[in-house]
């Protein structure tokens, strides 16, 4: 048993250094927080959707945000876009669940707002229909997917796809970028 946590952990450890390595993806997270900076500067929300573990990974992120990282501060605008389940459920029976996230966009995301679309896959159908919506908008668009990007990969401004194709590798390192992520915005908002 030792064995197989052992070599899960290493598992982790390996995508982790991956991410390390590629340039290409250390640029664009060196870019996403400087554009959720932006957006936030400008008065801003940010806007965080997902389904399963990744709708918990975007309500873990968003409160991050809205609360504190590392830095007792003015709390940001950022939420889960799943957490009123009277809202969900409804618009999931009346609409279809591919709605649910583009319907609240509709009525709460403005031009210069940060979506940030959580899919392991990058191919979930509310998630497209979300960032769809979003660019309609005139929104910012971050995709946190995994290794190919899915349907996701050419409709985002910002790509962070982990590379793996192991769902929990992908979530966990989800999880570290967007910790990353917050704490780079944190100190561009509030001083290192």
């Amino acid at each position: 048993m030792n064995q197989f946590i052992a070599k899960k952990l290493q598992e982790s450890i390996e995508v982790k250094i991956a991410i390390a390595k590629d340039e290409q993806l250390l640029n664009t997270i060196q870019q996403t927080a400087t554009a959720i900076t932006s957006s936030l500067q400008a008065g801003h929300k940010i806007l965080f959707c997902g389904n399963g573990g990744s709708a918990a990974d975007a309500q873990h992120l968003a409160a991050e945000f809205s609360g504190r990282f590392y830095k007792d501060r003015l709390p940001l605008y950022a939420e889960a876009l799943h957490c009123n389940t009277s809202y969900m459920t409804a618009v999931g029976n009346d609409y279809g669940y591919d709605q649910v996230y583009s319907r609240i966009l509709r009525g709460i995301g403005q031009a210069g707002d940060v979506l940030v679309a959580i899919s392991t896959s990058g191919n979930s159908g509310n998630i497209l229909e979300a960032i769809r919506t979003a660019k309609e908008k005139g929104m910012i668009v971050v995709g946190m997917t995994g290794n190919t990007g899915g349907k996701m990969k050419e409709q985002c401004d910002f790509l962070l796809n982990m590379p793996s194709n192991d769902t929990p590798r992908i979530q966990e390192s989800h999880i570290t970028v967007g910790h990353i992520i917050c704490e780079m915005v944190e100190n561009n908002l509030f001083g290192e």
